[in-house]
């Protein structure tokens, strides 16, 4: 095949040139011309596309592309004026359906005809950066048709007045609407925002101006609230059937900005109706509906939030001062734990669990219970019933809750070692006379308070629990070793260590012979089987069953305090004793035995003496005897004694005195550890440091810690800074 020749081709030109019928490019552009008047004239079904688009596929071909596009141009513009007229003369709801109609109409024949210029659509107008045969058709329509100065603001305030028809509350055809306000859309965003858009803003916002006016003047906030709701939901609705996406946003600014930000002060301090009526009368769809409609404008939630913290303020304020609910702590905390519960209700139902509303409703909380410096006590003594009688019967997971709250509560004290001293005081008493409800739910409660304040915390309280369980091992042991004791009296000691229960004075009563004899009996048994400790009587803190025989044989089973059994023992020996002789025999201090004969003496129904002469208080000069006309319907019969629920003031004085004292080494070992791992710090910031260490307890005194610095410095722990006397070194 290599050897072959190559062939050589040459093209040649055509010998004779080739000429065009000068006529050729006015001819079939008639023939095209021709094709879309018939294609507007809706008798494009006689038409051959196929021969159409070859002529104008020619006319490209052949150079005449301007002609084409300038005759398209001219064509389509006479046709569209002719259209115009049409539409202008349309009257009253036809303007629009002609409007609609005759762009229904120049869209088809907007497709027929660029399916004919195809080819220059192609070719010609990429080369020449002209406008394509749609946009163009799109562009005629809008100089023509929506721009005619007769067309133009009748469109407008046709759409316009019905919006407003229809906010009036008439029915509109709204797929007519849909596919004009479409119209605009498909003839650019700039049509259709400077054409409707902006204009429809501007009414809307002069209609909800107006509207709001009369509105707020008529109705209540709730009705408002609703109105405005309705509104809001209403412009939504309207944007989705017939508006630009686009202008949800823009339509509901306008409504919140006119109905809602312009009269929120006026809405929420409304007299009667307001946001402070809404949370007393716990409104919450109200309340649901203003957080909802406030949050969509700016500083809204933000003022709901400040005016229902400083109604809360004063509230609890008004709450935890009153003198006549003070009287009653357990009243008194019951209030705050159904206020807590009301505002956590209105939070969670209303304003979707906000967290900014939870914080502000904690800080306000933790603003007023301390504003009372008697709550630490008062939430003890209410945990105190709860745990003594006001659980009974109530099932464990209702418990739970009852003491989840208390927690609650609890976490808002800024005092939490005071709150500890009076549980620790309730808790024992509780454990001593056997009252508590369930051991579970004390357990549960220390889990819960080690659980907010740590170990050390509980430590003692859980202590006292171990010594109770310890005790009836002990008492097993006991009365194991000394079968013989089972005929006469019998004893039941519990054993506390001494750093775990609260302290309290060392005073021992003398005991009638056969307690003492049997009180002796356990001493030298527990200090037998113990090695190097010692055992002190409380008796202040012991109880006592005692059977009686009152006149004509009434026998009865009393339960007193030990102090109590000591002075009835007196009177198996005596008729009578005065106030003087007792005191000397039983060495009970006076302020006990006053109390005790008062309870024995002087309250009806538990009488068992009498005493001379009869008055509620007692006297030195008293003489008491047995009531031999003692009478009750039950055999058993509790004598309780005289006190006060509450502490008295100077015994208030003395458990803060107490606390003052513990604070002090709490205070300097947080000093320690943080100049021992700092090193060197100015004084403000040890301050700082030490109260952000020790709030999960108490809120340090400023003055208390410096005063604790200069103890330390005094013993060597601490120095102060030569050049800066703010500055303090520690010691190694």
């Amino acid at each position: 095949m290599s050897n072959q020749k190559k062939r050589i081709f040459q093209i040649e030109a055509f010998k004779n040139r080739v000429v065009v019928d000068p006529k050729y490019a006015e001819k079939t552009w008639k023939i095209l011309e021709h094709a879309i008047h018939e294609i507007y004239n809706h008798n494009a079904s006689g038409l051959s596309f196929e021969e159409l688009y070859r002529n104008a596929y020619n006319m490209v071909l052949h150079k005449f592309g301007e002609k084409l596009y300038s005759g398209l141009v001219t064509t389509m513009t006479a046709h569209l004026k002719e259209i115009s007229k049409s539409i202008e003369a349309a009257q009253g709801d036809l303007f629009l359906e002609e409007l609609n109609r005759k762009w229904n109409d120049h869209n088809k024949a907007l497709q027929m005809i660029r399916d004919i210029l195809m080819y220059m659509d192609r070719t010609y107008i990429p080369n020449t950066h002209k406008t394509p045969v749609h946009e163009l058709g799109l562009s005629l329509w809008r100089d023509n048709i929506i721009h005619s100065g007769k067309i133009q603001s009748r469109l407008l305030s046709t759409l316009l007045e019905l919006v407003h028809r229809e906010r009036t509350g008439e029915v509109i055809d709204r797929g007519l609407m849909r596919n004009i306000v479409k119209m605009l859309m498909d003839l650019g965003s700039s049509v259709y925002q400077e054409d409707f858009e902006k204009p429809f803003l501007e009414v809307s916002a002069e209609f909800y101006r107006r509207e709001s006016q009369k509105f707020i003047e008529c109705y209540d906030c709730g009705d408002y609230l609703k109105k405005a709701e309705i509104r809001l939901n209403e412009e939504i609705e309207r944007v989705t059937h017939y508006l630009d996406a686009k202008s949800e946003g823009k339509i509901t600014n306008v409504v919140e900005k006119e109905m809602i930000a312009n009269h929120m002060m006026r809405l929420v301090h409304m007299e009667n109706s307001g946001l402070v009526n809404m949370l007393l009368n716990d409104k919450h769809g109200d309340l649901g509906r203003m957080y909802n409609l406030f949050r969509r404008v700016p500083n809204g939630l933000a003022m709901i939030r400040d005016v229902m913290t400083s109604h809360l303020r004063e509230t609890g304020k008004q709450l935890v001062t009153d003198a006549e609910r003070l009287k009653d702590p357990v009243e008194y905390v019951q209030r705050l734990l159904d206020e807590k519960e009301k505002y956590d209700g209105i939070i969670s139902l209303a304003f979707s669990n906000d967290k900014t509303f939870q914080n502000a409703l904690n800080s306000s909380f933790e603003y007023f219970i301390n504003l009372n410096s008697r709550s630490p006590e008062f939430i003890s003594l209410f945990v105190d019933d709860k745990l003594r009688k006001g659980l009974k019967g109530v099932s464990e997971e209702d418990v739970e809750i009852i003491l989840d709250k208390v927690m609650m509560i609890f976490c808002y004290l800024q005092e939490k070692d005071v709150f500890e001293k009076y549980y620790k005081q309730h808790l024992a008493k509780r454990l001593l006379s056997g009252k508590t409800v369930s051991d579970d739910a004390e357990r549960s409660l220390i889990v819960k308070l080690k659980t907010a304040c740590g170990y050390q915390y509980t430590s003692k309280l859980e202590g006292m629990l171990t010594d109770m369980k310890t005790s009836q091992d002990t008492m097993q042991g006991f009365c194991s070793s000394h079968p013989e004791l089972t005929d006469g009296p019998t004893l039941v000691v519990q054993v506390l260590t001494t750093g775990s229960w609260p302290t309290q004075p060392s005073i021992t009563c003398h005991l009638p012979f056969e307690m003492s004899a049997l009180c002796e009996k356990f001493r030298s048994y527990y200090l037998g089987i113990h090695t190097g400790r010692r055992l002190s009587w409380q008796t202040n803190m012991g109880t006592a069953d005692i059977k009686a025989i009152f006149g004509k044989g009434q026998k009865h089973e009393l339960n007193v305090s030990t102090y109590q059994m000591c002075i009835l023992m007196l009177f198996n020996n005596a008729d009578r004793l005065s106030y003087k002789e007792i005191e000397q025999v039983t060495a009970i201090p006076a302020s006990d035995l006053k109390r005790c004969l008062q309870s024995m003496a002087c309250v009806k129904g538990k009488n068992v003496l009498r005493k001379e002469p009869m008055s509620k208080d007692i006297g030195e000069d008293d003489s008491f005897f047995v009531n031999e006309k003692f009478a009750s319907k039950f055999y058993k019969v509790k004598v309780g004694t005289v006190v006060a629920q509450k502490e008295s003031e100077p015994e208030k004085q003395e458990t803060r005195q107490r606390v003052e004292e513990d604070r002090k080494p709490q205070i300097e070992a947080a000093v320690v550890r943080i100049m021992k791992s700092r090193k060197v710090l100015d004084h403000n910031n040890i301050i700082a440091e030490v109260t952000k260490q020790l709030q999960s307890r108490f809120l340090a005194n400023p003055t208390e810690i410096k005063k604790r610095i200069e103890s330390l410095i005094e013993r060597e722990f601490l120095e102060r800074d030569n050049s800066d006397r703010k500055m303090y070194r520690y010691l190694a």
